[in-house]
């Protein structure tokens, strides 16, 4: 891509994501009768809860990624199934806890499970969903697998950490950012896109490729969803508009406005962050504009997709490798 494919529309000659999804659609139906016949629970608020935040919906990337690596590789069945189960439960659970540390009242357009239940319910069944999705890799007695999934688990649970404790820092810089991206997002991404290598039986080098196909891709899926809460609208977008400003997250659109504004913009955007002030979103919005912030941010989240497509140059040219391509252009060519 060239410099100016920031503002570049998506490409035509790749799947959408309706294809994609078609593409899958016999193996994810497998994914969600395994995922609801192991959220059963004799407690019935894990039930609910579990229910009430899978049935959801959601576009199921992560283990829809999983499925798509192992099918670029000659690999379909029921271990696939099995992991993209215990992707998409780790993924859940961090749903459930993000939206009570973040305070969230709406995801997906609809209330959180912490609104519904409350932040106890909320934490105790995602550690539910959490000791469920070991259950699950166990039963595939592969060492690896659960290597794999139990440092990404504990990356995650890293990225958390280091999120809060950039919560209200206005001195947070890109470098700081994309750290917590990397652990938050782009180490599942990571995650499943190894994993259905390593299911089909790659070898190491295309282990790493899809690896760092799926880390890209994670880092490129994060910074345009944070470019879409200052550029989208809540109805669009599921959730409030402003909520990263309202929590006191400095993402990268606002990262570059402080950077790059005289020296009172810049103390009105520092003390916006400071207090999560949502009042001054207006002033944050007109900064990032007059900064170029969200087409930096845009062009950086391009740089990321680029990137794992070239991840891709070694696999063979089939329908799922070209399902993982679209999925990049997707990433970055969304409107939520």
């Amino acid at each position: 891509m060239s410099a100016d494919s920031s503002l570049r529309p998506a490409t035509a000659s790749l799947p959408d994501l309706a294809t994609i999804q078609a593409l899958a659609r016999d193996d994810m139906a497998a994914v969600d009768a395994l995922i609801r016949r192991r959220l059963a629970s004799d407690v019935v608020l894990i039930n609910q809860v579990a229910e009430y935040i899978v049935g959801a919906g959601g576009k199921r990337l992560r283990p829809m990624l999983l499925l798509l690596a192992a099918g670029a590789l000659g690999h379909r069945g029921p271990d696939a199934h099995q992991l993209a189960a215990v992707v998409e439960f780790i993924h859940t659970a961090t749903l459930l806890h993000d939206d009570v540390v973040d305070e969230s009242d709406l995801r997906r357009g609809r209330k959180t499970a912490n609104a519904v239940w409350g932040n106890a319910a909320s934490v105790l069944v995602g550690d539910f969903l959490y000791s469920r999705s070991f259950q699950l890799m166990v039963e595939l007695d592969r060492m690896e697998v659960m290597r794999i999934l139990a440092d990404t688990t504990n990356r995650i649970a890293e990225g958390e950490v280091l999120q809060l404790l950039h919560v209200r820092n206005p001195d947070t810089d890109e470098a700081a950012y994309l750290r917590v991206i990397e652990r938050k997002t782009a180490v599942l991404f990571a995650a499943a896109t190894r994993l259905g290598a390593l299911l089909s039986g790659a070898d190491a080098a295309t282990c790493d490729a899809l690896h760092d196909y799926g880390l890209n891709l994670g880092y490129a899926f994060q910074i345009a969803d944070d470019v879409l809460d200052y550029a989208s609208d809540a109805e669009t977008l599921g959730k409030n508009l402003g909520d990263d400003l309202a929590e006191g997250k400095a993402t990268l659109p606002l990262i570059h406005a402080i950077l790059h504004s005289d020296a009172g913009t810049r103390a009105r955007l520092r003390n916006a962050v400071e207090h999560g002030d949502t009042d001054a979103l207006p002033d944050v919005l007109q900064a990032i504009r007059a900064t170029g912030g969200l087409d930096y941010s845009r062009q950086r989240a391009f740089e990321y997709a680029e990137a794992a497509e070239r991840s891709l140059a070694g696999l063979a040219d089939n329908d799922y490798t070209a399902a993982l391509r679209g999925l990049a252009n997707y990433a970055v060519n969304r409107d939520h």
